[in-house]
């Protein structure tokens, strides 16, 4: 089921917390990042390498009309799994967060983040499916703030995220950084180098 995210809401929590600083925040809200195809192959072949036992103990067919089912139902399930959700379902915890870090920090770049003239720019991102959100600050404030209070904004995002609160999730979390670089890359705001409405990614 599709979240209902107040977006006119985040927008203004986005320009309300840039009103204080020259630091900029990126807000980016992914449905899914997960899509399974690291482990497809893995899947498939361990499949397929099944097939022959139960045929060996309850048939007579030949080695060639196994093996060849036996292809068969790798390509199958290959496919199955890379053009369904299901290889995404099946992923493990650990794919579903590196995927999950790999879209955030292309998302990094992508939306310039990392390219503001203060060098004070902060992504805010969340995955739906994995329930996965990452706080990724530009370098230029890694002496600034803290690990830990970077952190401390993270769990805002995910205790809110837990209840089903997405606007919630995110107007907490743009609050804290806007507090965060307020402190660290402070200003009155100047230009608007990125966009303050939320970014839908519906994979």
């Amino acid at each position: 089921m599709r979240q209902t995210v107040d977006e006119a809401a985040i927008a203004a929590a986005v320009h309300r917390a840039e009103a204080r600083t020259s630091g900029q925040i990126v807000c980016v809200l992914a449905k899914r990042s997960c899509d399974g195809h690291g482990q497809d192959a893995l899947y498939a072949g361990v499949l397929a390498m099944l097939t022959p036992w139960p045929l060996l103990a309850a048939t007579h067919w030949s080695a060639q009309a196994i093996f060849t089912l036996q292809l068969a139902i790798f390509v199958i399930a290959l496919a199955v799994l890379h053009f369904t959700p299901l290889g995404a379902t099946l992923a493990s915890r650990a794919e579903k967060r590196r995927q999950a870090f790999r879209s955030a920090t292309e998302q990094f770049f992508a939306r310039g983040v990392g390219r503001t003239e203060s060098r004070a720019g902060v992504l805010i991102f969340v995955s739906l499916a994995e329930r996965y959100a990452r706080i990724l600050p530009d370098e230029g404030l890694a002496e600034k703030i803290s690990e830990d209070e970077w952190r401390e904004v993270v769990a805002l995002l995910t205790d809110r995220l837990r209840a089903g609160q997405v606007t919630e999730a995110f107007v907490a979390a743009i609050d804290r950084c806007g507090a965060l670089l307020e402190r660290a890359a402070p200003g009155s705001g100047g230009d608007n180098e990125l966009p303050d409405g939320l970014i839908q990614l519906d994979k």
